[in-house]
C-alpha cells in the first residue's frame, strides 16, 4: 500500500474511532434521563427518539450560570453529570437554599412557567453536562409522549412539595435540625462542597457550622 493510502486508511480509522466514542458517550449520558423519565411514566422506542429530539445537551463549565438574577428561565434541565446551586442575593449575601446533582432536574419554575424575570441564581459548582429542554419544546414533549403531562405534573408536584419543606424548615427548624437535614438528604456532597456552601445553606457563618458540627459528631 503507497504511503498516501495508508495515510487516508489513518485519517478514516480516527474519524471512525471518534464517531465510536461519541456514540458510546452520548447514549451513556442521555439514558440517565430516559431512566428517570420511565420511572414515572414508560416510553415507547418512538417517544425516545422525540425525548432525544426535544432535549439539547449542554456543558457548563464551574461558576457558569444555569439562570441569573433578573432574567427569565427559558428552559429545564436534567443534570448528567455535575452539581448546580440554588441561591439568592439577600443585603449583598448569597443565600443557597437548594442543590441539583446527577439524575435530578434543574429549573426555577416560580420564573420558567408564567415565563417572568427570575429572583434566583441557579450556578454550576462543578464541569457540568446537562440536557435542557425549552419552554416550547416542553410542550412538544406533553403533546406527543404519551403520559408526557403527568410525568411533568408529577414533577411539578414534588418541586411544591419540597418548597413547602424548605419553608418550614427554614423558620421552624434550628440551625443544627438543618445541617442534620442535610446529611440526610445530600450526605454524598460533602466532600463535594466546600463548608462555605454548606453553612449557606443551613444559614449560619462557617464558623458555627464547626462548632454545631462538633456538638453533633460529639453525641455518637
Amino acid at each position: 500500500m503507497c504511503a498516501c493510502c495508508v495515510f487516508l486508511a489513518l485519517i478514516r480509522f480516527k474519524i471512525n474511532t471518534n464517531v465510536v466514542g461519541n456514540i458510546k458517550r452520548i447514549p451513556k449520558m442521555i439514558n440517565r434521563l430516559f431512566n428517570s423519565i420511565q420511572r414515572v411514566i414508560p416510553l415507547s422506542p418512538a417517544e425516545i427518539d422525540t425525548v432525544t429530539a426535544l432535549f439539547k445537551e449542554k456543558t457548563y463549565k464551574k461558576g457558569d450560570f444555569f439562570l441569573e438574577e433578573g432574567r427569565i428561565c427559558k428552559q429545564v434541565g436534567f443534570v448528567a453529570k455535575g452539581l448546580m446551586r440554588f441561591y439568592i442575593n439577600q443585603d449583598g449575601e448569597e443565600k443557597i437554599y437548594d442543590f441539583s446533582q446527577e439524575n435530578e432536574f434543574v429549573c426555577n419554575y416560580e420564573s420558567f412557567l408564567p415565563q417572568v424575570p427570575s429572583s434566583k441564581n441557579i450556578q454550576a459548582l462543578e464541569d457540568s453536562v446537562v440536557f435542557v429542554i425549552s419552554h416550547a419544546d416542553l410542550q412538544l414533549f406533553y403533546a406527543n409522549v404519551r403520559g408526557g403531562e403527568r410525568f411533568g405534573r408529577i414533577a411539578i408536584e414534588a418541586v411544591f412539595v419540597k418548597l413547602l419543606q424548605d419553608i418550614s424548615s427554614l423558620y421552624a427548624e434550628t440551625p443544627e435540625l438543618r445541617y442534620e437535614r442535610f446529611l440526610k438528604n445530600h450526605a454524598d456532597l460533602q466532600q463535594r462542597i466546600s463548608q462555605y456552601h454548606i453553612a449557606s445553606f443551613v444559614g449560619v457563618k462557617p464558623q458555627s457550622l464547626s462548632r454545631i458540627r462538633k456538638r453533633i459528631f460529639t453525641q455518637f
